[in-house]
């Protein structure tokens, strides 16, 4: 978990990078502040690995505090001001959000953050649980519900940039999970990888007919580097190719 902090004079500012914090389950908010004096005294009261950081503020300058501490946390600066990137990137920011700022663009510089903390911290990389292979259901958090997926229900998954869809018998759900995250938790006996984009679950396949899997109304792509094994996986164990017939009298 990364622990943050906002900082920015504009209370609006302020409510739209909350709100996409909580958005987003690697992410903890600590504390949120107007200006880097009232910063400096939160982080010590509650020390932070990421700071979202405003550049014009009253008091004291975004750019001002980034020259003042000797050993910040990680830094993502959101500003309405593009002409202070350079200045910012010389100072070692992981990031520059131009206001306003959107949750896809806020995602992207969270993740880059994760990525990095986790490089310079090993023992803080985050891994999923290993799989319970008695588990017949699980939660995924959609937006700011949780999500009770039954994993008989099941019928595919597809893997965006930033997020996966699960498609089930009920519906489809979204959630701010990466593919490989919920390949990892599915049962692999059950599931099978034929893209880099999909999982199927095996059961559920109607039929296969060129490079498409069709599971009820949907066509799924297979790729050409998974084609052998889903062939081989799929149909091939349960191909009935030879009828038995009695013998002729």
């Amino acid at each position: 978990m990364i622990k943050c902090i906002i900082t920015d004079d504009e209370p609006l500012a302020r409510e739209g990078i909350a709100s996409y914090v909580k958005e987003v389950d690697f992410l903890h908010l600590t504390g949120i502040c107007e200006n880097p004096v009232e910063l400096v005294n939160l982080l010590k009261q509650h020390p932070a690995d990421l700071l979202f950081l405003d550049i014009q503020m009253p008091k004291l300058s975004g750019i001002d505090f980034l020259k003042m501490v000797q050993h910040p946390p990680m830094v993502v600066i959101t500003t309405a001001f593009p002409e202070y990137a350079l200045e910012g990137f010389q100072l070692n920011v992981l990031d520059y959000l131009l206001k306003p700022v959107t949750f896809d663009r806020f995602f992207k510089a969270a993740t880059k953050a994760r990525d990095y903390h986790q490089l310079m911290n090993p023992a803080a990389k985050a891994e999923a649980p290993p799989p319970d292979p008695e588990a017949d259901y699980f939660f995924i958090k959609c937006g700011t519900r949780y999500e009770k997926i039954q994993v008989e229900d099941i019928l595919f998954v597809e893997g965006m940039q930033n997020y996966s869809s699960i498609y089930t018998k009920k519906g489809k759900y979204m959630t701010l999970l990466y593919l490989k995250n919920l390949e990892q938790q599915l049962p692999a006996q059950s599931f099978i990888r034929v893209h880099k984009s999909y999982i199927v679950a095996v059961n559920k396949i109607d039929s296969i007919q060129g490079n498409e899997i069709c599971i009820q109304s949907h066509q799924i792509p297979i790729s050409r580097n998974y084609r052998e094994s889903v062939i081989q996986q799929v149909v091939m164990r349960k191909l009935w190719d030879k009828v038995s017939r009695p013998p002729l009298p």
